[in-house]
């Protein structure tokens, strides 16, 4: 793996982008009770019984957003942080913008790609083991 670095500038671009996104879902979690909505299930579960593999993201969120880590890893851990690192890109992106700060960008080799994919899917289906467990067990 290469580092490239950013210019020094203040452009709005994808990080900036997944701040703004991370801040407003953590802000909609921490001030409008989503999982009360009548509306708000999963059909998934509703006609098969087993949880979908987003089953515990609302949860997850909401956790975050009230300083409850634990709750919110037990929701769904992938979830959980994927939520933290919205958070990070968040207070990144402010301080990048506000100071002009340069960013290493990460440049990998195909080989490290193909690796960093199937860590990814390996700890997405773990995930979802993580919670048909805890779904089927009757933790949730």
């Amino acid at each position: 793996m290469t580092l490239t670095w950013t210019p020094r500038e203040r452009r709005f671009g994808f990080l900036h982008a997944l701040g703004l996104t991370g801040l407003t879902g953590l802000l909609v979690a921490r001030f409008i009770p989503v999982a009360r909505l009548p509306l708000w299930h999963c059909v998934f579960r509703e006609h098969t019984g087993w949880p979908c593999p987003g089953c515990g993201l609302t949860r997850a969120a909401d956790g975050l957003a009230h300083g409850r880590f634990g709750f919110a890893f037990e929701s769904n851990p992938l979830g959980a942080l994927a939520g933290c690192l919205f958070a990070l890109a968040a207070v990144v992106a402010v301080a990048q913008y506000a100071f002009g700060l340069s960013l290493p960008v990460p440049v990998l080799s195909s080989r490290e790609a193909r690796l960093g994919r199937m860590g990814l899917a390996m700890a997405l289906v773990a995930n979802y083991a993580f919670v048909i467990v805890q779904t089927r067990a009757g933790m949730r």
